[in-house]
């Protein structure tokens, strides 16, 4: 018997320099009630505030030119993907890896998540390109629970509702027993950060439990078993918006990777805020 009453709600797309926190506010109003959780993407906000970067003007290195050329087109697609159970489709794409585009990317992931970092398929250090116009990517948080806790703060005082609020990258921790692991840089406490695209490889390899990651929760202590679950539910319930990758999302418009705009993903259903309640 389902634990949690879930209520994902939909907002506009929230393009960069959005007011997020008026955005939270409008949408929660009259839905919430003590002791919620709001559930916030990670990347939803790291957007609106224009934490994000325009690979088309980064000049990529011998180095990321070899992670794209090598790494990603032969060693992720022949090896490495296999051994993580990717399906065909997913192996397709990484065999066709845009080279010049893709050396791009990989020299923001050297830069702003680093090496061990950058050989992962996607989502390097929480560095995403999904549900975003042309070239940017989103960069992770500097400040999740400093942010969370703002949001907490002005739901108590504008709304008069004691609430906790999380906030949940897509990317995914692993559990072994009670031992959680991410390849994911600065999750809660509690889950174990190590190993970069190892730790990934590893929990896809021998088909660990797989959930989404809490980067911050504020407002109550729960266990870390807690807080993953209710990440996963929010994140089952949020959708995939355009699409669970950049190639899914090109395809979904039927254009080229880096020709999907903002206003093509506004016609899009957005669903960054998920109030979670306890049944009781």
């Amino acid at each position: 018997m389902a634990k949690y009453r879930v209520l994902a709600i939909t907002t506009k797309y929230w393009r960069p320099r959005e007011n997020y926190l008026e955005e939270i506010l409008e949408s929660v109003k009259g839905k919430i009630g003590d002791g919620d959780f709001i559930v916030i993407s990670e990347k939803a906000i790291s957007t609106a505030s224009d934490h994000i970067i325009d690979e088309n003007t980064v000049k990529p290195n011998w180095g990321a030119k070899l992670i794209a050329k090598y790494w990603m087109r032969i060693v992720w697609s022949y090896f490495l993907g296999p051994l993580c159970h990717f399906r065909g489709r997913l192996l397709h794409y990484l065999r066709k890896y845009p080279l010049e585009m893709g050396s791009r990317h990989k020299q923001v992931a050297l830069q702003y998540a680093g090496f061990l970092q950058a050989l992962m398929f996607g989502s390097e250090g929480g560095i995403d390109g999904s549900n975003l116009a042309y070239s940017y990517v989103s960069l992770p948080l500097n400040d999740a629970v400093g942010i969370a806790e703002e949001i907490r703060k002005q739901i108590w005082l504008k709304l008069g509702k004691k609430v906790s609020v999380m906030i949940v990258d897509t990317d995914k921790t692993f559990s072994f027993k009670n031992f959680h692991f991410t390849h994911r840089p600065k999750p809660i406490e509690g889950i174990h950060s190590f190993g970069e695209f190892i730790a990934y490889v590893l929990g896809r390899m021998f088909k660990l439990r797989k959930r989404a990651t809490p980067i911050a929760v504020v407002g109550c202590k729960i266990s870390v078993e807690e807080a993953l679950e209710i990440a996963e539910i929010a994140n089952r319930s949020r959708g995939f918006g355009a699409g669970r990758t950049v190639w899914d999302m090109a395809e979904t418009f039927k254009v080229g990777l880096n020709e999907v705009s903002w206003e093509m993903l506004e016609t899009v259903k957005h669903k960054p805020i998920v109030i979670v309640r306890a049944k009781r």
